[in-house]
């Protein structure tokens, strides 16, 4: 029995060296982990959205103005013509859509003037101030959740030219261009959860061996190959950076200046 206690008690006594050798970590050394697993970034993904109806035929038409070239910069009357397409009308909404941030105005028409955030118009008809220069008009339909409507006829692309101005925007509507609309402004609540990713093309598609649209959002890059809205899920609150270039099928940038688009949002509780 004696051999037996010594025998016990050297094991004990060996595994407290052992134990006593091991690097301990310091309080800072924890903190610093802890830190880390704290500030380690929400998973942000997109998802196509597939959830709208098409309004495969509806449209959107130019009336006013008609000369496009304006003598003095000022206040200019804007006039559209839509045609099976009922504006302030809420858009059906089946799946996702009935979570995504809603106008209360209902559908509309996204007014887009030199690539800068646009401005919704729920009546045909309004006056915007035109500043002298050339100008890149891009208006389209939009559902009342802000997804624009995709068709051959659902768009307004105009080059106006206001008082004796250069043009020093590279931009040709003839050529690729990939045109920003949402995400937008500032979110909150439940609208935080799902955003719309939507943008409008012209004169492309897109696709796998094709051009693509690059989308990088808060530094995390996605790859789109086909024109459709994405839903962004995932992004933390506070500020988001959103980017969206138009590459060809190398991954190089499509000239044109609008091609390239970085725009900021806020999500808050």
């Amino acid at each position: 029995m004696k051999i037996m206690n010594i025998r016990i008690v050297g094991a004990a006594a060996a595994l407290l060296i052992a134990a006593s050798c091991q690097p301990q970590k310091s309080e800072n050394e924890e903190m610093m982990m802890e830190e880390t697993e704290m500030s380690t970034p929400a998973s942000i993904s997109i998802e196509k959205f597939t959830d709208s109806p098409a309004y495969a035929n509806s449209s959107l038409k130019l009336t006013k103005p008609s000369n496009l070239t304006i003598a003095t910069p000022g206040e200019v009357d804007f006039a559209f013509e839509v045609g099976d397409y009922e504006l302030g009308a809420q858009t059906e909404k089946n799946g996702v859509a009935a979570q995504l941030a809603n106008s209360g105005n209902g559908q509309h028409i996204h007014f887009i003037m030199d690539n800068d955030p646009y401005s919704a118009h729920y009546e045909p008809e309004f006056k915007k101030e035109v500043s002298e220069g050339t100008h890149y008009l891009v208006a389209f339909l939009s559902r009342s959740y802000h997804e624009s409507v995709k068709n051959a006829n659902s768009f307004v692309a105009k080059k106006i030219v206001v008082g004796d101005a250069g043009d020093d925007q590279g931009v040709d509507l003839e050529k690729p261009t990939l045109i920003y609309s949402r995400p937008k402004g500032e979110y909150s609540g439940a609208d935080t959860e799902n955003l719309m990713l939507d943008f409008f093309l012209l004169n492309t598609t897109l696709s796998e061996d094709g051009n693509k649209v690059r989308a990088t959002i808060n530094g995390q890059e996605f790859m789109i190959t086909e024109w459709a809205p994405y839903i962004i899920k995932g992004l933390p609150k506070g500020e988001a950076t959103i980017k969206l270039e138009l590459l060809d099928a190398e991954g190089n940038m499509i000239p044109g200046g609008f091609n390239e688009v970085t725009r900021t949002v806020t999500l808050k509780d």
